[in-house]
């Protein structure tokens, strides 16, 4: 399992990313910036890495953070870990992430319930095509809407997970 053709993000995606878009067109998100971080191999870098992520997003007193991924199998546990740091630090996270037809992580969160699932193939499957399962502007206003619904809760002191 990994990364395939279907869910390969070519330079062109990452030149034009739509939710880079679709955040700095929107008024009422300031775009603080984008951090990009790797899965490393040993699990004891994996957890340091989403750990540092969410310390990172909580030193910069964001009120909000997008995770999204370009992985799926074992990279789900890398995933729903950073989600899962961010999440307990009391900032409202939303998502993007190919689940396809296993519809649900490998594993478990409290915290992904606003986590688009962006598989575009009928079948719900990996495919051959390059780039048919990559989050599209769409699915890049329902992770912002998600995240933006979270924020409000927060900041009227209603529970948002």
């Amino acid at each position: 399992m990994g990364v395939g053709p279907s869910t390969k993000e070519t330079s062109l995606h990452h030149f034009r990313d739509p939710l880079i878009k679709v955040l700095g067109e929107d008024p009422g998100i300031d775009l603080m910036g984008v951090l990009v971080f790797g899965s490393p191999e040993a699990n004891i870098d994996k957890i340091l890495c989403s750990r540092s992520a969410a310390v990172i997003a909580e030193c910069s007193r964001c009120d909000g953070v997008i995770v999204e991924t370009d992985g799926w199998g074992n990279l789900d546990v890398d995933y729903v870990n950073c989600v899962e740091e961010i999440g307990k630090r009391g900032i409202p996270v939303a998502g993007l992430n190919w689940s396809g037809t296993a519809g649900t992580f490998v594993v478990e969160s409290k915290y992904l319930v606003d986590v688009v699932d962006f598989n575009k193939n009928p079948e719900g499957i990996e495919s051959n095509i390059i780039g048919e399962n990559n989050y599209t502007e769409e699915d890049a206003r329902e992770a912002v809407k998600r995240l933006k619904i979270q924020m409000a809760k927060k900041e009227r002191g209603l529970k948002f997970f």
